[in-house]
């Protein structure tokens, strides 16, 4: 079976940007009460008429501009999100149709906060097994468009963004122990009550009534999930480490999902991470969903805080609860 790698990445956020002293105007809240619970001073906004899938082709698209390839040499696309413009078609066919990916097919993966690091994983398995020779793995949410901007308590966490990796087998000039390591992770459905939006499904489809009750916006139980993501993100990296005979030591650089700054730091604390070897960028974006992961990626990248042969820990928790780690080597 071949060895796998992350060969491209690519982003993209809107341009309008939301601040804490503009939410100070829409609801009790202040930019102090806001740093010092999440670490987040602005996040970006899509305009009206923007989706879902306009911020994924625009990561896409960066994606395969830098890998210098045709989006028709892609054989799967895989979009990563929990705000598709539409139950049906997915994502992923509007975004094929959009770049132009005329050989590949594709699904929509709905795993919240955790999607992209799913997505990674399952690209990487599909490229594994021989059958896909290059797929693309794009996290995109337009969170706002589920935010109920009178709630202080998750209006100020979200913003909207999209982030894409190009997963490809090893090149025969490769160093072996580049690539995909290994990845753990774990769903408990028992908690799925914390985090949600609760109308807009089969359960409760949509009415005058579940509109004016705002039950198409995101609820959450904002103790509750921070409790669980601060255990579990940390069980989950230590596990994975344990598992391949590896300790925090030998991480380069951890790349967690962004969703609050104080359950980044208690993770990384207890692993033993120093701090500059754990991205933080939530301060800009505020919590992107799926688009987190790829988003801090680039920046890393970009500062020079990845590079090629490093030890790169990723690591999510999200609705559902959904939790995961990977490890890989990085390859560029």
């Amino acid at each position: 079976m071949p060895k796998v790698k992350i060969s491209a990445h690519g982003c993209y956020v809107p341009p309008r940007v939301l601040t804490n002293d503009d939410l100070e105007k829409m609801v009790e809240t202040t930019n102090q009460w806001i740093l010092e619970r999440t670490g987040i001073s602005e996040r970006h906004i899509a305009d009206a008429g923007t989706a879902t899938s306009d911020l994924a082709v625009e990561a896409a698209r960066q994606a395969l501009d830098r890998r210098g390839i045709q989006a028709s040499e892609l054989d799967a696309i895989l979009v990563c999100t929990v705000t598709p413009d539409m139950f049906f078609p997915s994502t992923a066919c509007l975004v094929q149709n959009q770049i132009g990916a005329t050989r590949a097919w594709g699904f929509d993966l709905i795993a919240a906060c955790s999607g992209f690091l799913y997505g990674l994983t399952t690209a990487a398995h599909l490229v594994a097994a021989g059958t896909h020779k290059m797929v693309m793995v794009i996290g995109s949410d337009t969170m706002s468009r589920i935010i109920d901007y009178t709630d202080r308590n998750t209006c100020v966490l979200f913003g909207d963004g999209a982030g894409a990796m190009l997963i490809e087998p090893l090149a025969a000039d490769d160093d072996p122990q580049l690539g995909f390591i290994d990845f753990l992770g774990e769903i408990d459905g028992s908690g799925g009550d914390y985090l949600k939006m609760p109308a807009g499904g089969s359960r409760l489809p949509a009415s005058s009534e579940t509109v004016a009750q705002r039950l198409h916006y995101v609820h959450q139980d904002g103790q509750q999930v921070f409790k669980y993501a601060v255990r579990k993100m940390y069980e989950v990296c230590k596990g994975l480490l344990d598992r391949n005979g590896l300790a925090a030591k030998d991480v380069d650089i951890m790349i967690p999902h962004q969703a609050n700054r104080r359950i980044i730091s208690a993770t990384a604390e207890r692993l033993g991470l120093a701090c500059d070897k754990v991205v933080i960028n939530i301060d800009r974006y505020g919590n992107t969903t799926a688009g987190t992961i790829p988003l801090a990626t680039r920046d890393a990248i970009e500062s020079g805080r990845v590079k090629k042969g490093d030890l790169v820990l990723f690591a999510a928790v999200g609705a559902g609860y959904t939790v995961g780690a990977s490890l890989w080597r990085w390859a560029y």
